[in-house]
């Protein structure tokens, strides 16, 4: 178990802010590939290059006690002309202890600390997926959740979007 705090070690002064990441783990994981084994056939004959698509989501559900269990959602789907090759889906997941922080501060740290802590291991379970399915290794791309979050907030200032969290 790691504890991160915003001014070192976990020391347990009142009033300090703190973030302690305490456990990660995968809560949901899927995958299908309704076509196999036809579709591996379909892959090496057609010149059509197959289309992904990466479907991203979050949430946080506060569990009492400053504790939060942030949930990274990744579902990647290949499709080959109009057939699904492959579809993979992962929800990892954190518990976090966050307390002392401002709320703006809260919120930037569930919609973009906590997913960028989460997102490498989200990527690992999707690369294995899809390479232990018989596909070649699929490398998602790093994503900038700073960015998005920043993103998000602008629209929620503008009135064109619902905030992301009710945390």
């Amino acid at each position: 178990m790691a504890d991160f705090t915003a001014n070192g070690p976990a020391n347990g002064q009142a009033g300090q802010p703190q973030l302690v990441l305490q456990k990660i783990y995968v809560k949901d994981v899927s995958y299908e590939a309704p076509n196999a084994p036809q579709i591996f056939q379909e892959v090496g004959e057609t010149e059509e290059q197959p289309q992904v698509q990466l479907n991203l989501g979050q949430k946080a559900v506060d569990l009492g006690n400053d504790l939060y269990e942030v949930v990274l959602s990744l579902t990647l789907t290949c499709m080959l002309g109009e057939r699904t090759a492959y579809l993979a889906e992962v929800q990892q997941a954190g518990v976090f202890g966050i307390a002392g922080f401002s709320e703006v501060d809260h919120a930037g740290i569930i919609n973009s600390y906590c997913p960028n802590l989460l997102f490498p291991y989200a990527r690992q379970v999707l690369s294995s997926l899809v390479l232990e399915g018989g596909f070649p290794p699929f490398l998602l791309q790093p994503i900038n959740f700073d960015a998005l979050f920043a993103e998000q907030q602008r629209r929620v200032l503008s009135g064109s979007a619902a905030p992301m969290l009710n945390s």
